[in-house]
């Protein structure tokens, strides 16, 4: 898993220390800042309002509709932000030609092949290309199959339009291929944002989902199995080795300015940087 956080005790010392200095102007002088999309970004955005609400900006912060959602969103006029887990497309262009989409990098995560602990000690602990498309087809009835243990597998999907879908497919189907339709099957779900898919893999026994890794951490009933034999460490997002590592982004239509060029610079500055590392993510430095 990615490791390195803050603990509560430190978030509460650095959300104080930012506190300071309060602007007189509620939003930095223009309306409330309005951030959503991947849920995958929302934990690091949602801290940083908390500190920036301190200083008087007005801003709020949701999940809806994920990475697509957020980008639409955006495209609408109804958000400042787009939280992404993915890079904006050419669909995304295409589809919003008005729209200047200008995407701030502001760190990294990998998706992980989330299992339960009980299929990982059973044998499961590394799975290659082929095998992770047959079970996300549908096409592995029971553990035993791929030398686990004799537990139905039950695949919880994410919807499409997910940063953390997109990125298993590109991996599974390379760039430009789709995932063929969900297998007609009891042991198949799709779910939304990261924090439903836990909440589903956590009460399922037998059950596997493609899950922000840093969802798992402090989680012990909940494991990333290794991709061809590669886990999804800090080093191994860092080295390019892990082959579902993605950058994160707070997107803006044209460069940022007013209330969200100040959200955003914050999140890329150094206190804005801990936040990532409290939540598992890596840092624009770790990243070089």
């Amino acid at each position: 898993m990615i490791v390195g956080r803050l603990a509560p005790v430190a978030l509460a010392v650095l959300l104080a220390a930012c506190g300071g200095g309060a602007s007189s102007a509620p939003g930095g002088g223009g309306g409330a800042l309005r951030v959503s999309g991947s849920t995958t970004v929302n934990p690091v955005a949602a801290d940083a309002a908390d500190v920036l609400r301190r200083e008087g900006l007005r801003v709020t912060v949701d999940t809806q509709g994920g990475s697509a959602g957020g980008i639409v969103q955006l495209a609408a006029g109804q958000i400042e932000i787009a939280m992404s887990s993915k890079e904006v497309s050419e669909d995304d262009r295409k589809a919003h030609p008005s729209v200047d989409f200008v995407a701030t990098e502001i760190g990294a995560d990998a998706v992980g092949v989330v299992v339960r602990k009980e299929v990982f000690d059973g044998g499961v602990r590394s799975l290659t290309r082929d095998q992770l498309k047959a079970v996300f087809e549908g096409r592995v009835a029971n553990w035993s199959e791929l030398g686990g243990p004799d537990l139905p597998v039950f695949v919880y999907d994410k919807e499409p339009g997910r940063g953390t879908r997109e990125v298993l497919d590109k991996y599974l189907y390379g760039k430009g291929g789709k995932a063929p339709p969900p297998p007609r099957s009891d042991n198949y779900a799709i779910v939304g944002g990261n924090e439903e898919a836990r909440a589903k893999l956590l009460s399922t026994p037998g059950s596997v989902g493609p899950l922000s890794s840093a969802f798992v951490a402090d989680r012990p009933e909940l494991v990333a199995v290794a991709i061809e034999g590669v886990t999804p460490t800090s080093e191994h997002i860092r080295d390019g080795s892990y082959p579902m590592s993605r950058p994160l982004f707070l997107v803006t239509d044209g460069k940022p300015a007013g209330p969200a060029e100040r959200f955003v610079d914050f999140v890329v500055s150094a206190p804005g940087q801990q936040l990532l590392t409290r939540h598992g993510y890596l840092t624009l430095a770790e990243l070089g």
